[in-house]
């Protein structure tokens, strides 16, 4: 039977002091590593907190990341009106400048057409003056053809008188139941030229004929003379009727007028103031 052995193990001084020296080593190595952890957890936590920190800001930097994108869109729209400005105002300039040069063109024949006007004037002067002196050559013709036709005119009066004087008392008498006792006479009284007067009876009264001769008697002419506050013919022929009366002995009147053509309208005037309008063709 074999024999159980128990080695002894004997610990030299030696040995025990490497022993301790091991263990203070650990224990040492624990002791820093325990502290480095807790530096390690601070850390973490910081880091943690840095990290949120840094999301938030992350979070703020697309936020305005964001923003600045959209205000570069608001800015691109910008860009793109204002060019769009652009291109009108050069459109418009365009076209101003288009204008500008039809109204230089319009200035330009303006121009033109003055100084035609201006050559038309001058032209215009000297025949105005041309026409003056015309004017007054035919100013002196027609105040000479004016004094003939006058002097016709009074001749061919006096020469319908002088036709009437000798006609007048046959009608008078057929037409009007007048006898003319003396011939007829043209007076000149107070200035005044009384173209027909005589003494003649009516109904067995004596009375006065007095008339006027007139180549042509208007119904218009008379109206319009009234209207304007001008003496007209029936006035004219009392005037002389008044005269005639001043100057001779109060006789009832008989009002004449003697003329180659009267208007009925005249005619109907006439008779509203009980005168005789004899007209040539009667006798």
């Amino acid at each position: 039977m074999a024999l159980s052995r128990q080695t002894e193990f004997k610990i030299t001084p030696a040995t025990k002091k490497e022993i301790i020296k091991i263990i203070d080593e650990r224990i040492r190595e624990a002791h820093v590593t325990k502290e480095d952890f807790s530096e390690l957890k601070a850390i973490v936590k910081d880091l943690a907190v840095a990290q949120q920190e840094l999301a938030q800001a992350q979070k703020r930097t697309e936020q305005r990341v964001d923003e600045l994108a959209k205000a570069q869109q608001e800015l691109a729209q910008a860009q793109k009106r204002t060019e769009q400005r652009v291109d009108e105002l050069a459109k418009a300039q365009q076209e101003l400048a288009q204008a500008q040069k039809k109204t230089e063109q319009r200035l330009e024949e303006l121009a033109q057409a003055q100084k035609r006007t201006e050559e038309t004037v001058k032209e215009l002067v000297v025949a105005i003056k041309e026409t003056q002196k015309e004017i007054k050559i035919l100013t002196r013709e027609m105040r000479d053809s004016r004094t003939e036709f006058g002097s016709f005119q009074r001749t061919m009066s006096y020469a319908f008188e002088n036709e009437a004087y000798r006609m007048l008392p046959k009608l008078l008498k057929e037409k009007y139941g007048i006898d003319v006792k003396e011939k007829f006479v043209r007076l000149e009284l107070k200035g005044k030229e009384i173209n027909f007067f005589a003494k003649g009876r009516q109904n067995g009264k004596e009375v006065y004929i007095v008339g006027e001769s007139k180549l042509k008697l208007d119904d218009r002419v008379e109206k319009l003379k009234i209207k304007r506050k001008q003496k007209d013919v029936f006035q004219e022929l009392q005037e002389k009727i008044d005269i005639i009366l001043e100057e001779y002995p109060p006789l009832d009147v008989i009002k004449l007028l003697v003329t180659h053509f009267a208007t009925k309208g005249f005619i109907e005037m006439a008779d509203e103031r009980n005168i005789i309008v004899v007209q040539s063709y009667e006798w």
